[in-house]
């Protein structure tokens, strides 16, 4: 395995987001903050426990999932779409690395910056909310499992998409709605049927779940069930990642 190639593209990136600190970073850690602020604080003064836990702790694994997901989509996104735009793109695929190492740089960068904001979410949260983490082992876990994952998907509509429109289009029309739907706000034990069964279809309720479940214990699925789900949807990405180098879709046409 080229080691440099990787250290390469894993640097320019990690570069970029140096470039870019109040776009990349400062940006949603300010906006998760303004949600501790009105739900955590505001809101949650006002309402009971949720499941045992005080309702602005409750939110926590939630807001944190729903910035984790944003933001690896996006950095993994732009991160191989630019390369297209500019047609710079060649130059990588020139190069003595192979898709696999290819991805390995752009998608651990991508993955890198995301926990590196999960962290610092985590401790912003500590400012508004008091709470605790009964298994950080597994909340590791599922933090770079989710990161990972979802760096994925967000190098595959990189390569899919042919225009900065449709870069946005996936993020804030598919995965920020099944966020706020997928339990981040609530427990899916409070939806009546039909609803509660047809949540179960939402792929985002399963990752907010296993992360709730490190946090305190509790969750609407099955640990397993979740870290289940999510390794299903790592392979599949993985094996579409594959099927478009081979392809060239999108990359050498």
């Amino acid at each position: 395995m080229n080691i440099h190639g990787i250290k390469a593209i894993y640097r320019f990136e990690m570069a970029r987001t140096g470039r870019t600190l109040m776009q990349s970073i400062a940006s949603p850690v300010l906006s998760t903050s303004l949600y501790f602020i009105v739900f955590g604080t505001a809101i949650g003064s006002r309402m009971g426990e949720i499941d045992g836990v005080g309702y602005g702790a409750f939110i926590i694994p939630g807001l944190l999932m729903l910035s984790l997901l944003s933001e690896s989509i996006s950095n993994a996104s732009f991160g191989i779409f630019f390369p297209k735009f500019s047609g710079t793109i060649y130059e990588v695929l020139s190069a003595p690395v192979s898709p696999l190492e290819i991805v390995t740089g752009y998608v651990g960068a991508a993955a890198t910056k995301s926990v590196i904001l999960g962290l610092l979410i985590l401790a912003t949260a500590r400012l508004f909310v008091d709470y605790s983490i009964l298994h950080p082992v597994w909340m590791v876990g599922f933090l770079l499992l989710t990161a990972i994952t979802f760096s994925l998907f967000g190098f595959i509509i990189g390569i899919w998409a042919d225009d900065f429109q449709k870069l946005q289009v996936i993020p804030l029309m598919v995965i920020t709605p099944l966020t706020f739907l997928g339990g981040a706000f609530y427990s899916i034990e409070m939806l009546p049927e039909p609803w509660r069964s047809l949540t179960l279809f939402n792929p985002v309720v399963y990752l907010i779940s296993g992360f709730r479940w490190a946090f305190y214990g509790t969750s609407d699925v099955n640990v397993a069930v979740s870290l289940g789900m999510t390794l299903v949807f790592l392979l599949l990405c993985l094996l579409l990642i594959r099927w478009m180098f081979r392809s060239g879709y999108r990359i050498r046409n």
